[in-house]
């Protein structure tokens, strides 16, 4: 289970003078923050694995952990087994229509001759070398004959149709065995712990061996490469701050030293607020203040709750 939290420290009021005896007029304050994700557990088990530390640097994607899953994998192995014995239970129509077929194959052996014998018969008949009863005979043997062949052969249709029909009956059943094999399959894959964006580990909650529960919070990793300052201005300062304006930000580095970071406006509030008690704008305490957002890419100094300055 996932979930996007933006987290705001408490903010150091400790630039304002120096920045003034450096020379360095800013136009608010803020503090750095990033949007945070907290990696749920989404099955019940034992971790198996789980080997990130904090202050790992993992990539979208990669499989962080492990829950033990050895039970629901016998429940799949279990349906699977079921529709392999599904196989066992259909029936092969082969070899019953095979002897009908050979039958049919006698009988119109028999039916060809019996039409030969019927044309010398009737020759023989016209030389007044044969009798009317030996035709009609052979007349007769010859309807039967036709007779026998029209059964065989609606024998073959009829033990075609009802195989298939009974081997459809049985394949019914395998589908909602899929089904339910595809939905134990997706609760295994759910045992795998798999991080959802490219970050930093910030916080670990479990350790490899403990029981596990789903939703249960496992580690909190959030993406350092590009930081925002959270800043407040006031009504007068809105007018001037514009949504893509690049801006400059500062960073105290001890001593009286500033680094300078580039920076965007990539967010401004639409709704006024009371001023923060720990914010500090331009013009001291202002009643109200709007809130902004500006992204700055992370050198590798920036830090969370961080203290910065900007000017505008």
């Amino acid at each position: 289970m996932k979930k996007i939290l933006t987290t705001t420290f408490p903010i150091l009021i400790l630039l304002t003078t120096a920045c003034n005896n450096n020379k360095i007029k800013t136009d608010a304050s803020g503090v750095f923050e990033s949007d945070e994700v907290i990696v749920s557990a989404e099955q019940s088990g034992k971790l198996l694995s789980f080997p990130i530390r904090e202050g790992d640097t993992l990539a979208k994607g990669a499989i962080t952990g492990q829950i033990d899953m050895s039970n629901t994998q016998l429940q799949k192995q279990q349906i699977e087994a079921s529709i392999a014995a599904l196989r066992q239970k259909t029936t092969n129509p082969t070899p019953q229509i095979d002897l009908v077929k050979r039958q049919l194959a006698v009988q119109q052996s028999q039916l060809d001759q019996q039409l030969r014998e019927k044309t010398r018969t009737e020759n023989l008949l016209k030389a007044d070398a044969a009798t009317h009863k030996q035709l009609d005979d052979i007349n007769s043997s010859i309807d039967q004959l036709q007779k026998q062949i029209a059964v065989s052969k609606q024998q073959i249709a009829l033990d075609n149709s009802n195989i298939s029909t009974q081997n459809r009956t049985i394949y019914s059943e395998q589908a909602p065995l899929e089904r339910s094999a595809a939905q134990i399959q997706d609760l295994i894959d759910k045992g795998r712990v798999i991080n959802p964006i490219k970050g930093t580990v910030l916080i670990k909650y479990a350790l490899q061996g403990e029981m596990t529960t789903t939703g249960k919070a496992l580690y909190k990793i959030a993406n350092l490469d590009t930081l925002t300052l959270r800043a407040y201005i006031t009504g007068e300062q809105l007018t001037r701050v514009r949504l893509g304006q690049p801006v400059k930000v500062y960073t105290d580095q001890g001593s009286d030293k500033y680094k300078e970071y580039p920076g965007e406006v990539d967010w401004i509030s639409d709704k006024s607020e009371f001023t923060p008690k720990t914010i500090q704008t331009r013009d001291e305490r202002a009643n109200l203040v709007y809130a902004v957002k500006i992204r700055v890419n992370n050198d590798g100094y920036l830090k969370l709750g961080m203290y910065g300055e900007v000017k505008f």
